[in-house]
């Protein structure tokens, strides 16, 4: 287990392309894999790794993240002693963004006993051992440690992400670019620093003293020079959720047994908040196959290769297939859906018929009504 170290998740995230799922929330709390939230496997990595003192700092929309994440009980971090801290600002300008958040809560950062510090993002979904990654750091000797994934899918995954150029013999981080398609091999940034907490201090007044500087994470890359930065190559599966497009193959690709086993291991569980729902009904004469259904659904028609989430009521004649819905959504006799994300609280009426495809999913936002 992981000691003398604290855990920060900046979820000052880019949602330009995935902006019809978070109008009202960030990409942290949207829902996936049925019953879970995006968030809730980064912060289920840490607490795994022994860490008992995780701040998360949000800009704006937070009302949904507050309500999952609560007191951090689900995660055993309701302590008296350190535990979960959720810090919401909202800023009025998108200059140095997330270098004004993080400078924001420097009291937190100064209070914390911690010597140490892992910094993350919320967007990369993965089950990782990071006492594995604090080792390696702290074997290496560098001031920091920044986590990455090989990935030979760059020209269609990972899309506007930070690129490594490594070196190959010392593992030292070279230089850094951002991901823009062209090429199908890449070391894509996983955005997990390693650190010491007085170098991250360092580097928050100098970049919100930086106007120029674009975002915290540009001060660190822009200052390689100065100091080293260790790689540490994650090998594990790693979903990016950071477009509609990455988000809908994420979540199809759980409903894969190899990827939903990698993903959901018994010595690492992936905690989220306990609802305490009935268990889902299947009234006689239902069809589903390959899905993810979560708690308290009524299933009367058929479903096939989908994610469905809470209080999801699907009536009669009703055929859906590879589709996302999200919880408290209805849909009524002989509609039919295929390659679809409809958002929660929708109401499908009867004899409804939307189609997207697998590159560009149909989205239907919160609650509107299709008559």
């Amino acid at each position: 287990m992981i000691k003398d170290y604290m855990a920060i998740i900046n979820l000052d995230e880019n949602e330009n392309d995935i902006r019809s799922l978070t109008t009202n929330r960030p990409i942290a709390s949207i829902p996936i894999g049925s019953r879970y939230r995006i968030i809730d496997f980064m912060l289920s990595n840490i607490v795994n790794s022994g860490i008992k003192n995780v701040g998360i700092f949000s800009s704006t929309n937070s009302r949904s993240l507050t309500d999952h994440v609560g007191t951090g009980k689900a995660w055993d971090l309701n302590r008296k002693i350190d535990g979960l801290f959720l810090f919401n600002h909202g800023l009025c300008d998108f200059v140095n963004h997330d270098s004004k958040l993080l400078k924001n809560n420097m009291e937190y950062i100064y209070r914390s006993s911690s010597e140490n510090v892992i910094l993350t993002s919320s967007y990369m979904v993965c089950n990782m051992d990071l006492t594995e990654v604090v080792e390696a750091h702290e074997v290496s000797g560098a001031e920091m440690t920044v986590v990455y994934t090989e990935t030979d899918h760059a020209d269609t995954e990972f899309i506007n992400c930070y690129t490594m150029d490594i070196e190959s013999r010392s593992g030292r981080l070279k230089g850094v670019g951002k991901n823009i398609g062209f090429s199908k091999k890449a070391n894509i940034c996983m955005e997990i620093f390693i650190m010491k907490k007085e170098k991250l201090v360092d580097l928050i007044y100098k970049s919100a003293h930086n106007i120029n500087s674009g975002s915290f994470y540009n001060i660190i890359f822009n200052d390689l020079h100065n100091f080293e930065i260790n790689t540490y190559r994650y090998q594990g599966f790693v979903f990016c959720i950071n477009t509609i497009s990455s988000y809908y193959k994420s979540n199809m690709k759980m409903l894969d047994s190899d990827v939903s086993n990698a993903l959901f291991r018994s010595d690492r569980p992936i905690y989220t908040k306990i609802k305490d729902e009935p268990p889902t009904l299947y009234v006689k004469g239902c069809k589903v196959t390959n899905s993810l259904i979560a708690d308290g659904c009524v299933i009367r028609g058929n479903v096939e290769s989908s994610v469905i989430g809470r209080y999801v009521e699907i009536e009669n004649d009703v055929t859906i297939h590879n589709c996302i819905i999200l919880q408290n959504v209805r849909i009524h006799r002989n509609a039919r859906l295929s390659n679809v994300i409809i958002d929660k609280n929708v109401d499908i009426d009867s004899g409804t018929e939307l189609k997207g495809n697998e590159t560009f999913p149909l989205v239907i936002e919160k609650k509107n009504l299709f008559k």
